[in-house]
């Protein structure tokens, strides 16, 4: 469907699929939020991202104020040593030239509460569940705190880390039950009580739930032997950055599963090209969908 002036659709995803009942949605108004429907498993899910549609909406009739743009919220992935977080300042900046305000933000973290969290998260010893539950407590924290009042704004928001980094990283690399971690996802990310203005009408689902997910997820994929390289010497690890290359092929193989489950949110970038090819790749991906 086109956009109008004051409405757009965009896709609607089930469990990764495009799905039929997309073209059954009345129209919604472009604001901050990008949403699932959450049903009693992940599988029902349903994601409607209105920052798809693109840029800022035209102004009205001569005399009324241009619409604020829809914001946009953009999740930054991949193993440890990928060189994802070179690449989220040269973004914020192309976004700022086009005259869009940003948020910086990143996961565990990005509040107070969420930072002391990050600390022993990264730094201590527990259980897998527990570390689980301390990552989807920060991450409620910092959506109710930073993102969605970003969004609300209009703001981009550039996320070092999301939902799926648990997924790869606790799933994956730890092993840790993938149900539990779904059901985590449900509650932390449940859209209730963010404010009127930031919770999109979603049609007639029911009781479900929605759910905050990114319009766009940009993975950056390197080889775990040739991310451990690049880790060597750089830095004293955390306790994820110490584990051993097998950890991180596992890891890997989460953020895989994830993109294979919902293609459409997932922008993978060749992370083994230089620097240079790498952002080309990247700032590819935004010229592409008309957001900068």
């Amino acid at each position: 469907m086109a956009p109008t002036l004051r409405t757009d659709v965009s896709s609607l995803h089930l469990a990764g699929r495009r799905s039929p009942e997309a073209s059954l949605l009345s129209p919604v108004q472009t604001c901050a939020g990008r949403f699932g429907a959450a049903g009693s498993s992940p599988e029902e899910a349903l994601r409607l991202r209105p920052g798809e549609a693109g840029s800022a909406a035209p102004a009205g009739e001569k005399g009324t104020p241009p619409l604020v743009a829809p914001g946009l919220f953009i999740s930054f992935e991949g193993i440890d040593g990928a060189g994802k977080s070179t690449h989220i300042s040269a973004l914020a900046e192309a976004f700022k030239a086009k005259g869009r305000a940003v948020t910086l933000s990143r996961e565990p973290g990005g509040t107070p509460l969420a930072e002391k969290l990050r600390a022993m998260i990264l730094n201590d010893v527990m259980d897998p569940l527990t570390e689980a539950l301390l990552i989807f407590a920060a991450r409620r924290d910092h959506l109710t705190t930073v993102i969605a009042p970003a969004l609300a704004r209009g703001d981009v928001v550039l996320c070092d880390r999301f939902t799926d980094a648990t997924f790869a990283y606790q799933g994956g690399g730890r092993g840790f039950d993938l149900d539990v971690l779904s059901k985590l996802e449900l509650w932390a990310q449940d859209a209730r009580g963010l404010g009127h203005d930031f919770v999109h009408e979603l049609g007639k689902k029911g009781e479900a739930a929605a759910i905050v997910q990114p319009d766009l997820t940009v993975w950056f994929d390197l080889p775990p032997e040739e991310a451990a390289q690049r880790l060597t010497g750089a830095r004293v690890p955390d306790k994820f950055e110490a584990q051993p290359v097998e950890f991180f092929r596992r890891v890997a193989q989460g953020y895989a599963d994830r993109l294979a489950a919902d293609p459409g949110r997932f922008a993978r970038i060749d992370a083994g090209q230089t620097r240079e090819a790498v952002w080309q790749s990247v700032h590819g991906v935004f010229t592409g969908k008309g957001w900068l």
